[in-house]
């Protein structure tokens, strides 16, 4: 893998946090989020996207940034809240708890993707693939990410027909093969599209 260079801060205010989610497009489970203030000289060659990663590098970079950060934490929103508020208001909610639970108070944060609500009248930046650009938001991809992950294969556990040990909810065929055939779990977004061909009730006078 190529090594990437990515910035370590976007301004010059200080402490500056970075932010990121992990599960959106998933059909169960909690919606996970992290927040991480990074030390000015934080470097690590594996550092980049969580996408971009293998699961051990995530793992290994994981230990070493919850070390290191010198402030990081994670939060989540469960899949009820989900369907009550929509993924996008709860991938927010989920960072705003995230910065909620910071030691320290940032001055500025810095977010992936496009869309972000005021948190606590601090100034923020909304930056796409931002995980691929900036050290802080790779860093909290990665941990919500493997946050999310432990989360879903310990659910596997209690829910082994879906698979989730490998596909950690994700919409893959074997996902929705097992759906067709047991159902839904608590644990599953009933807002989102389930099945390939979702069934529809016709209601008749």
């Amino acid at each position: 893998m190529k090594t990437v260079s990515l910035k370590s801060f976007f301004g010059n205010i200080q402490p500056e946090a970075g932010c990121d989610e992990a599960g959106r497009g998933c059909l169960a489970g909690p919606v996970f989020a992290a927040a991480v203030i990074l030390p000015d000289n934080f470097d690590h060659p594996l550092l980049n996207d969580s996408k971009q990663l293998t699961e051990k590098q995530r793992n290994q970079l994981r230990t070493i940034i919850e070390t290191e950060a010198v402030a990081w934490a994670v939060a989540s929103v469960s899949n009820e809240e989900i369907d009550k508020i929509n993924i996008l208001n709860a991938s927010i909610l989920a960072m705003h708890k995230a910065l909620s639970k910071l030691k320290i108070q940032p001055e500025f944060i810095i977010v992936d993707g496009n869309r972000f609500k005021p948190y606590k009248n601090i100034t923020h930046q909304t930056i796409i693939k931002g995980d691929a650009k900036y050290k802080s938001i790779a860093a909290a991809s990665i941990l919500a990410k493997t946050h999310r992950d432990e989360f879903m294969e310990n659910a596997a556990k209690k829910y082994p027909q879906y698979n989730w040990q490998q596909n950690k909810g994700y919409p893959t065929k074997k996902h929705r093969a097992a759906i067709a055939q047991y159902g839904t779990t608590p644990l599953h977004r009933l807002t989102y599209k389930l099945l390939e061909t979702q069934i529809k009730i016709e209601f008749g006078i």
